[in-house]
């Protein structure tokens, strides 16, 4: 996850909004004071409060993380609104919300977007359960390109099998396909032969937003 540093950030952030204490700024991103708090004293600040807060006020989000360009931007045409899906993605063997709609949106640049993959085909979901920390936590948010499901060699996916979403790290091997677990806590788990067309790769996992606790 990518890092800019908090003096900065909220320096410019007392400039461009209405925003003028780290109170504030916790309820607009919707986080504990706390995390604001820890923030300070890491110097860091998630990818994820500059995408909020620019989207929030309109602000080009590449001036918000390094002051570069113009402070505000063209609404409409510099970003594009990923909706949440309602659906818990399992990151262990739990079970998850089948839920087709959309209850939110974040907004992203659209130029950032453009980089990953195709805007068009991204999805919000949330993680539940631990067997892929360190690298991903339980309460995280995931961002998933269904566009891309050529599978990678440990690169991590949305999967589902049967009625069950998981975030695996996959791997295809001859006449097999593995899904394994960042957690050692967790055994991988192996798909042979005809048990392969079971696994539905749902998209590639591109980014992960956490609050700071």
């Amino acid at each position: 996850m990518d890092f800019t540093d908090f003096r900065s950030f909220i320096d410019r952030v007392f400039e461009s909004t209405q925003i003028r204490t780290q109170k504030q700024l916790a309820e607009a991103l919707g986080v504990h004071r706390s995390a604001v708090s820890q923030a300070k004293r890491k110097n860091a600040i998630p990818e994820s409060w500059i995408f909020k807060i620019a989207s929030m006020f309109d602000i080009n989000p590449a001036w918000l993380e390094k002051g570069t360009g113009t402070k505000f931007a063209v609404k409409d045409t510099m970003f594009r609104k990923i909706p949440v899906v309602k659906a818990r993605l399992c990151a262990g063997y739990g079970s998850f919300e089948t839920d087709e709609g959309s209850e939110d949106y974040i907004m992203f640049p659209v130029s950032w977007l453009s980089r990953q993959g195709n805007p068009e085909a991204m999805v919000l979901m949330n993680i539940f359960g631990n067997s892929m920390e360190p690298e991903l936590k339980d309460g995280d948010m995931v961002l998933i390109d269904q566009s891309h499901k050529d599978i990678l060699a440990g690169a991590v996916y949305a999967v589902g099998i049967d009625d069950t979403i998981m975030v695996k790290r996959v791997e295809k091997r001859p006449g097999q396909l593995v899904l394994m677990s960042d957690n050692q806590h967790y055994d991988s788990i192996y798909f042979k032969g005809k048990e392969m067309n079971s696994v539905r790769i749902i998209g590639h996992v591109i980014w992960v937003g956490r609050e700071l606790h």
